[in-house]
């Protein structure tokens, strides 16, 4: 089989596709013939060094397939079942070894490629709107790259649960397919915390959901209302840095969470939910699941470019 693997950390060129025999699963393991393969920033992280898995690895987090193989004591997949994963790293590969209670069923309805790229950032999304923040109609948020992979969903899921939803992005063709997810007004980067107080009447919204990290984060402070929440679950701008807690005070009483999805499906069960919540709307045509490109295994440097370099609309896929 194919799979890739990073021996040294570095730029995207450090993963190289290699071939070896397809894996056997152990007990509680099942065998995913893999199909579609999500691309994320976490992988970026890993392969560049920020994050340090050891090496050498294969990068991947999440991914979509067909059982071809099951282990003992697995009692709720079967070869042939149609599943998703995600959480368990090494995705990029034709053949990977998953542990059963981080697997999924695909319903009908939902092909692989769809499966593959609602695993993270869905799941993602659903927890943002749901728990971390409980969005609520009438309220007012703001989106950075709300017309990427999880800010699209997070302004689509935002919008159903009837919030006003402003979006931030990084050009004209961008802040079109922002307006498309559902956006209510969207802006570039250069003055949205102007845009947000004009838009607000100088009152600052209830939320803001920032995934860009440092070259956001102090502007973000300055959008919120009293009280109001920053939610920072990425950084794809780089780390912000160390600041007083007393900034937050003196801009409000605000409140600041770095969640992570790996909080928010601390269970198999709290897997099954977000999952099934997330593929009921996409099966319902409620969810537009956006795909930028699908790339073969081989182009895994291309994605990871692709992806930092913040040109893409939409999910970033490797595919079998």
């Amino acid at each position: 089989m194919r799979i890739v693997r990073v021996h040294d950390y570095g730029e995207p060129e450090a993963m190289k596709v290699e071939y070896m025999g397809p894996p056997e699963p152990t007990a509680g393991m099942v065998r995913v013939k893999v199909e579609a393969i999500g691309v994320n920033f976490i992988d970026i992280y890993q392969r560049s060094g920020l994050y340090r898995p050891a090496l050498p690895f294969t990068p991947g987090q999440e991914a979509a397939g067909v059982v071809d193989m099951v282990g003992e004591n697995v009692h709720n997949f079967k070869v042939g079942d149609r599943v998703a994963y995600s959480f368990t790293i090494g995705a990029y590969a034709e053949y990977t070894i998953v542990p059963a209670e981080k697997m999924v069923h695909v319903p009908d309805g939902v092909d692989s490629r769809t499966a593959a790229a609602l695993m993270l950032q869905g799941m993602t999304a659903h927890y943002l709107v749901t728990d971390t923040y409980q969005v609520h109609s009438g309220q007012t948020i703001l989106i950075h790259a709300a017309a990427g992979g999880t800010g699209s969903l997070v302004v689509q899921m935002a919008k159903l649960r009837g919030a006003r939803v402003l979006g931030t992005v990084s050009s004209d063709e961008k802040a079109k397919l922002a307006r498309e997810a559902g956006a209510d007004e969207v802006f570039l980067y250069d003055d949205f915390d102007t845009e947000v107080k004009r838009l607000t009447n100088g009152y600052g919204v209830d939320v803001v959901y920032d995934s860009v990290g440092k070259d956001t984060f102090d502007r973000s402070l300055n959008c919120l209302r009293p009280r109001g929440y920053m939610v920072l679950f990425g950084q794809s701008s780089g780390p912000v840095p160390p600041f007083d807690p007393q900034l937050l005070n003196s801009k409000g009483s605000l409140f600041l969470t770095r969640p992570t999805l790996g909080n928010y499906t601390a269970t198999s069960d709290e897997i099954q939910y977000r999952a099934a919540a997330i593929f009921e709307l996409a099966q319902s045509g409620k969810l537009n699941v956006r795909i930028d490109r699908a790339l073969p295994l081989e182009q895994a440097p291309e994605a990871h470019r692709a992806l930092s370099s913040r040109e893409t609309t939409g999910k970033v896929l490797l595919v079998i």
